[in-house]
């Protein structure tokens, strides 16, 4: 805080919203993975990608600390390949150097940090870790729809989806399925959540994992 002695009032310095967001991610995933470090809107894959949707990606950019605020998210969709990880990695990437706090995982890998707080000796409780996911300003999960389903899967995704839904933090995911698909494998309701949270952008296409050289391809 600054403190002007004179007026007797104290104000947030500009690196408390840092210390807050690091604070929020402490323990939870936040790196970008080696391939996705230079994804750029000028540099492939991406100036390969729908202009159309690559455009949507970059108002949303340039009005990421509003979009945060509101708790508006992106959700990806499409076939295999067609770049909806490199768009919400695009994402992350530049939330993260605008000192936004970011959760970033696959959904299997989420679902496995659950079950670590089960264990004895784990680093996080149940409850602890469910609180860090809903406080980070942008939750980042992939592959969304790829685990198997069972109830405690259900309950889990659901009790995620939730917590951000009602305190209005942003998500972006990305998944092979579409609106209809997703609903019967995550349930409707938890879709019913993410369609008010979320601006829907399709990707579809060609893969592009069997057509460029592998330091281009795409998720």
């Amino acid at each position: 805080m600054l403190v002007d002695d004179e007026r007797r009032v104290a104000t947030p310095c500009r690196c408390r919203g840092l210390v807050v967001g690091e604070r929020r991610a402490r323990g939870l995933s936040n790196a970008i993975p080696r391939k996705y470090r230079g994804v750029a809107f000028d540099r492939p894959p991406v100036t390969e990608m729908p202009p159309a949707t690559v455009q949507v990606v970059r108002a949303y950019l340039r009005n990421l600390d509003q979009r945060l605020e509101e708790g508006g998210g992106l959700w990806l969709y499409g076939d295999v390949g067609t770049g909806k990880t490199t768009l919400a990695m695009l994402v992350s990437k530049t939330a993260l150097e605008a000192g936004r706090s970011v959760a970033i995982y696959s959904l299997p890998r989420l679902l496995a940090e659950i079950r670590d707080t089960y264990e004895e000796g784990s680093r996080h409780t149940y409850t602890d870790l469910l609180d860090r996911l809903a406080e980070v300003d942008l939750l980042h999960i992939d592959d969304v729809g790829t685990e198997k389903t069972s109830p405690w899967v259900l309950e889990q995704l659901y009790a995620i989806v939730n917590a951000r839904y009602e305190e209005q933090r942003s998500i972006v995911l990305t998944t092979n399925l579409d609106r209809d698909a997703l609903a019967e494998q995550i349930n409707p309701r938890t879709v019913s959540r993410l369609e008010e949270m979320c601006e829907e952008l399709p990707l579809f296409g060609a893969d592009h994992r069997s057509c460029v050289e592998p330091d281009l391809r795409t998720a």
